[in-house]
């Protein structure tokens, strides 16, 4: 989104975003336009899932808070990569100190979004129904939080639709289990089911634990082919809230099922994000990186593998979108995935890919995957769950990986 619009919440969108130059052979640029947008293109988004928060977390390098200078980082490449990177809990006492802070007390009451009272407030974004660039955070328990069914109401009392969370369809037509195809070429398309297969993905995909603003979150993430062996991919605004705070607390929780942890918590030692992220929360750029500490020795990928990753992919390549959605009718206690064709954002208002699929907040961040062979669960990272549109509730935008998440993912890497 533009920078003076809600990272969470839908709100008047510009038409023509466009990302970087198309020069380059691996390029953001977005796809040919057969004309202006219609009427539809003044419709609002909303992300799935987030963190919401008010005074910024200092950071390292980059971005600090609600403002500070963006500066590139890593050597080799920091002279052309316009990434933003963040200091977490790199030391032995900061590893212990998040380790001790998720009791299980805490990570059931963490929440995948964070509605304020109104249903102008913040899904988690960088603007208060008030004004402002930065962002509010929540009263304690939130006893006004605003939900869909709420949603009739508010509009009769005058109230604004924009800001409503991305919730999915009826129980009935989502929460099912459902194992893919295995072995067809066409399957029909899922728009969010249970994975009960198993394989590489149900061990590489977790749930993400963090805090922004004195709240508590979820997410969900990706283990990703990385030199270091300790990468994770989600969405950016499940690590940092665009111009905002960064996120604390933060852990990867790998093949998370009904509260079983496998694999254990892995802590954030650098969290890295793309500069259009970190500067003004661009939908087009919502993709983060964090490198974490090794736990008990042992490397990430050495523990639960890694999937591959790709940038300037083919647009329109069917995916696998992965992840734990926490709202109704999910509970975020299982791995859910939806499976189709993917298509350009109809409104233009970014450079993203659609695909239906009915996931709700909690499942930001969780990896797209093409080329996925649902026997051994493997595929190619090309996008992750971002936002979906206030008004279009059973499809859900991925951001394009193209040179700028190359950039991220080399400096990442290299950390």
């Amino acid at each position: 989104m533009t920078s003076s619009l809600p990272l969470l919440a839908g709100a008047a969108l510009v038409a023509g975003l466009v990302g970087g130059p198309p020069a380059r052979p691996v390029t953001d640029a977005a796809p040919p336009r057969t004309g202006r947008a219609g009427p539809a293109a003044a419709a609002h988004r909303t992300h799935p899932a987030d963190a919401n928060g008010a005074n910024g977390v200092p950071g390292a390098t980059g971005v600090s808070g609600a403002a500070g200078a963006v500066a590139p980082v890593a050597a080799g490449i920091a002279d052309v990569a316009d990434v933003v990177e963040h200091a977490a809990a790199d030391d032995a006492p900061g590893r212990r100190r998040v380790l001790d802070y998720w009791t299980p007390q805490r990570m059931a009451a963490a929440v995948p979004i964070g509605v304020l009272g109104k249903v102008t407030g913040l899904l988690g974004g960088r603007r208060a129904a008030t004004g402002g660039d930065r962002p509010a955070a929540p009263a304690a328990g939130r006893p006004g939080d605003l939900t869909v069914k709420d949603l009739p109401a508010a509009l009769a009392a005058g109230g604004d639709h924009r800001a409503v969370s991305a919730h999915g369809r009826p129980a009935a037509a989502t929460e099912r289990l459902a194992a893919p195809a295995a072995g067809t070429r066409r399957a029909a398309p899922v728009t969010g089911a249970r994975w009960v297969t198993g394989g590489s993905v149900a061990q590489t995909t977790g749930r993400v634990f963090l805090t922004v603003g004195g709240v508590d979150y979820v997410c969900s993430a990706g283990s990703v082919r990385s030199a270091n062996r300790d990468l994770v991919v989600t969405a950016g605004h499940c690590v940092k809230d665009g111009a905002g705070a960064w996120a604390d607390n933060w852990v990867f929780v790998p093949g998370y099922d009904r509260g079983r942890q496998p694999y254990g918590q892995f802590t954030a030692r650098r969290m890295f994000v793309a500069g259009p992220w970190a500067r003004g929360a661009d939908d087009s750029y919502d993709v983060g990186m964090v490198a974490l500490n090794t736990r008990n020795g042992r490397h990430l990928g050495d523990v639960v593998g890694a999937q591959e990753i790709a940038f300037g992919t083919p647009r329109g390549r069917p995916a696998h979108g992965f992840g734990f959605p926490a709202d109704a009718p999910y509970d975020g206690e299982h791995l859910v995935y939806c499976a189709g064709p993917v298509h350009d954002d109809p409104h233009e208002q970014t450079t993203d890919q659609g695909m239906r699929c009915d996931m709700t907040a909690g499942s930001s961040g969780g990896p797209w995957l093409t080329g996925f062979d649902a026997v051994t669960g493997r595929g190619t990272i090309t996008s992750v769950s971002s936002f979906k549109y206030s008004d279009d509730h059973g499809t859900m935008y991925g951001p394009y990986f193209g040179s700028t998440v190359r950039d991220l993912h080399t400096v990442a890497e290299r950390s």
